[in-house]
């Protein structure tokens, strides 16, 4: 229960991506495949840096996203259960992706880094 916590952004964003690829309808997508070996270089090395700049992009992204889905519903002449379905779903998705990009951009951020001993200067002995 404990590695489940620590990796529940993660586990969140391997769901998301294969649910975007199932969406696709194509067997070989290379953005999901991209997304996915990006996701899992994250878990395998668990660079600080890489965590940052992918919570970064996907808080931007999904910014851009809400901002999307406010344009689609504008083209609604009226408030119907199609426009009531498409702001519930858009929302509860893209809002599940804002909370779990930001936990990800902060449990790297409150990561500690590795500091890298240089042998050839002896000042860091």
């Amino acid at each position: 229960m404990n590695t489940l916590k620590q990796h529940i952004s993660e586990a969140y964003l391997f769901i998301a991506i294969i649910y975007y690829w199932s969406l696709t309808s194509i067997a070989i997508n290379w953005y999901a495949i991209t997304l996915l070996i990006i996701l899992g270089l994250l878990i395998i090395t668990k660079n600080k840096i890489l965590g940052m700049t992918i919570g970064i992009i996907l808080i931007l992204i999904n910014f851009y996203l809400f901002l999307a889905l406010a344009s689609e519903l504008f083209e609604f002449k009226t408030f119907n259960s199609n426009a009531k379905q498409l702001l519930g779903f858009g929302v509860l998705f893209l809002g599940l992706n804002l909370l779990f990009s930001t936990i990800l951009l902060y449990k790297y951020a409150k990561a500690p880094s590795i500091k890298r001993i240089n042998i050839l200067n002896k000042s860091d002995l």
